[in-house]
C-alpha cells in the first residue's frame, strides 16, 4: 500500500484479494452468513442461520474499499432500512460486522426471510411503515470458515436460497 497523508488519505485500492471470492463465516453469536463479492460494487449473500436465517439477496450495491493490505470494508443499506458494515481480513480468517436493524426488523424479522429481489416494493413498504427507531445494533466478530475464489460476475455462485442447498453446504471449510 502507498503511504497516506492528509493530502492523499486514500490507500491504493487493490481489491483483487476479495473481488470474485465467496466466503462463509460464523459470528460469535452463532449466526452464519455467506457473501460473494461479485465485483467492486456488488455482492450477493445468503443468511444460513440467525435472526433472519433463510434470507438471500442478489445484486446488493455496496461500497467496497481496501483499508490496508488484506483489510477490506464492505458497507451497504438495504431496502428494509437495515444498514451493514463488514470488515474482512481474509488472511487472518477474521471478520467484524455491525448490523443496524430498524425496530421493525427486530420485531418482525421473519418478514424479510425471502429472496429479497422478488420483494423489493414490499420491503420498502415495511421500511416506510416502521417503526425505524430505536435501531437494534448487532456488532460481532466472526470466523471465516471458507474462503474461495470463484470468479467475478458469476450469477451461479449464489443462485438459490439457503434451504435449496445440499446438506452440509455451509459447513464446508478450507
Amino acid at each position: 500500500m502507498t503511504t497516506t497523508s492528509v493530502a492523499h488519505p486514500i490507500p491504493t485500492q487493490d481489491l483483487s484479494a476479495i473481488v470474485g471470492h465467496r466466503f462463509i463465516y460464523t459470528y460469535a453469536n452463532s449466526w452464519q452468513y455467506e457473501m460473494y463479492v461479485k465485483n467492486a460494487t456488488t455482492i450477493d449473500y445468503r443468511i444460513h442461520t440467525g435472526m433472519v436465517g433463510g434470507r438471500w439477496v442478489k445484486d446488493q450495491e455496496v461500497d467496497l474499499v481496501a483499508l490496508d493490505d488484506d483489510v477490506f470494508k464492505i458497507s451497504w443499506n438495504e431496502p428494509t432500512g437495515t444498514s451493514v458494515v463488514v470488515n474482512v481480513l481474509p488472511g487472518k480468517r477474521r471478520l467484524h460486522g455491525t448490523i443496524f436493524f430498524p425496530k421493525w426488523v427486530e420485531d418482525a424479522g421473519s418478514k424479510t426471510v425471502v429472496f429479497q429481489n422478488d420483494h423489493l416494493d414490499e420491503m420498502r413498504t415495511f421500511r416506510d411503515a416502521g417503526p425505524t427507531y430505536p435501531i437494534y445494533v448487532v456488532p460481532e466478530f466472526a470466523y471465516i470458515t471458507l474462503f474461495e475464489f470463484v470468479g467475478a460476475d458469476d450469477e451461479s455462485v449464489i443462485s438459490v436460497g439457503p434451504s435449496e442447498l445440499p446438506e452440509g453446504f455451509a459447513d464446508r471449510t478450507n
